[in-house]
C-alpha cells in the first residue's frame, strides 16, 4: 500500500477516518460530516437542508442563521466564502445537472430547448434586447435608419410604418402581438458581433451546423451545399402544426417549432409574417450573408444568400464540448 493511502485502490481516508469515504471536513471532530450536520449542499428552494434557505439572488443554498463555520470564535462573511469553496455553490451543481430539452434562462426569459441528432437547439426565437454582456442592441430604428446601419441592430416586426400581416388569428403589424409569437428580427452585423447573440456555452449555428440538423432530419448529403429550396419534408419537420397562412403548417416533429416571422427587409420595411421564417447562419458568402428559409406552400428548406441589412429571426445552438 502505497504512503498516505489506506488500501491498494489508492484511497485515503476521510475526515470521518472511512477509507475511500466522500467526506471532506469535521471540523468539530463529531464525527458527523459538516456537510450533513449543516445541511448545506442540497440544491433548489424545495431542498435545501436543515439550517439552510434558498437565495433567490445566488440562486444558492445559503447559511440561514449566524453560525461560526471555520470555528474561528468570528461570525462574519468569510465563514459562508469558507463554506462556499469548500462544498460549492449550488447554482453550479444545478448547472451541471442542466439537460438539452429543459428551459434555459437568459436575460429574464425561460428559452425552450430541443435535442436535434446530437446538437441541442432554441426551440423559439431568440428575443434579448442586449447582447450576452449586457450592452444594449441599437433598437427602434426607423426605415431609413435601419437602411443605413452597418453594425447590429434589432426590431419587432410592425414596430414602424409599411407591414403586412396575413394572418386572421394574430395581427402581425402589432409589435407587442409579433414580440410575443416571434420573438425579435436581427441585421446579421448583430450576429456577428464579438459581444455574442447567444448566451454563454451557446452561439449563432454556422452553415454547416444547419447543414448538420437537416441531415439528421433526412436531408441526403447531395443537396446540403444547393442555394434554393432542397430536401423533402425537411421543411415540414421544422415547421409549427399551427400558425402558417393557409394552411401551410408542418408537423414539427423534430421540435424545432419554427413559426412564421417575416422578415424586416434592408429598407426598412416589414413584410411576410404568417408566410415565410427566415434564419440567420453566423456565415456568410462573399458580402452577403448566409440563411434558412422556411416558406408557408413547400415542406422543403431553403439555403441563400442576402443583404446584411436585413432583420431575420435567430436561433441559439448549445457548444460542443
Amino acid at each position: 500500500i502505497a504512503e498516505g493511502t489506506c488500501d491498494c485502490d489508492g484511497n485515503m481516508l476521510d475526515a470521518l477516518g472511512v477509507c475511500g469515504g466522500d467526506c471532506l471536513i469535521d471540523q468539530n471532530n463529531n464525527g458527523i460530516c459538516d456537510i450533513d450536520e449543516l445541511g448545506v449542499g442540497s440544491c433548489g428552494p424545495e431542498s435545501c437542508g436543515p439550517g439552510t434557505a434558498w437565495d433567490e439572488e445566488t440562486q444558492a443554498c445559503i447559511v440561514a442563521y449566524p453560525a461560526d463555520i471555520n470555528f474561528d470564535g468570528c461570525v462574519q462573511l468569510n465563514d459562508l466564502l469558507d463554506l462556499l469553496q469548500a462544498y460549492g455553490n449550488c447554482a453550479e451543481v444545478a448547472e451541471e445537472s442542466w439537460q438539452c430539452g429543459d428551459p434555459l434562462e437568459y436575460q429574464g426569459y425561460d428559452y425552450a430547448t430541443v435535442l436535434i441528432g446530437e446538437q441541442c437547439w432554441f426551440a423559439e426565437n431568440l428575443r434579448c434586447e442586449n447582447y450576452e454582456n449586457g450592452d444594449v442592441i441599437p433598437a427602434g430604428l426607423s426605415d431609413s435608419e435601419w437602411a443605413n446601419m452597418t453594425s447590429g441592430a434589432v426590431a419587432v416586426y410592425g414596430e414602424d410604418a409599411g407591414c403586412e400581416s396575413y394572418l386572421p388569428d394574430i395581427d402581425n403589424c402589432d409589435p407587442t402581438q409579433s414580440l410575443s409569437e416571434y420573438g425579435r428580427l436581427y441585421n446579421w452585423y448583430a450576429v456577428d458581433d464579438a459581444r455574442g447573440l447567444c448566451p454563454s456555452g451557446w452561439h449563432v449555428p454556422a452553415d454547416g451546423e444547419w447543414m448538420t440538423m437537416e441531415m439528421a432530419l433526412g436531408m441526403s448529403e447531395d443537396e446540403l451545399n444547393l442555394i434554393g429550396y432542397r430536401g423533402t419534408d425537411q421543411g415540414s419537420q421544422m415547421k409549427t402544426d399551427f400558425g402558417w397562412y393557409n394552411d401551410g403548417n408542418g408537423t414539427n416533429s423534430s421540435g424545432f417549432s419554427g413559426l412564421p416571422g417575416g422578415y424586416r427587409y434592408y429598407f426598412g420595411y416589414f413584410d411576410h409574417a404568417g408566410i415565410d421564417g427566415f434564419w440567420w447562419s453566423s456565415s456568410t458568402n462573399g458580402s452577403a450573408g448566409v440563411f434558412r428559409h422556411l416558406y408557408t406552400a413547400y415542406e422543403s428548406v431553403s439555403r441563400g444568400t442576402t443583404y446584411r441589412q436585413n432583420g431575420y429571426s435567430v436561433r441559439c445552438i448549445k457548444d460542443v464540448e
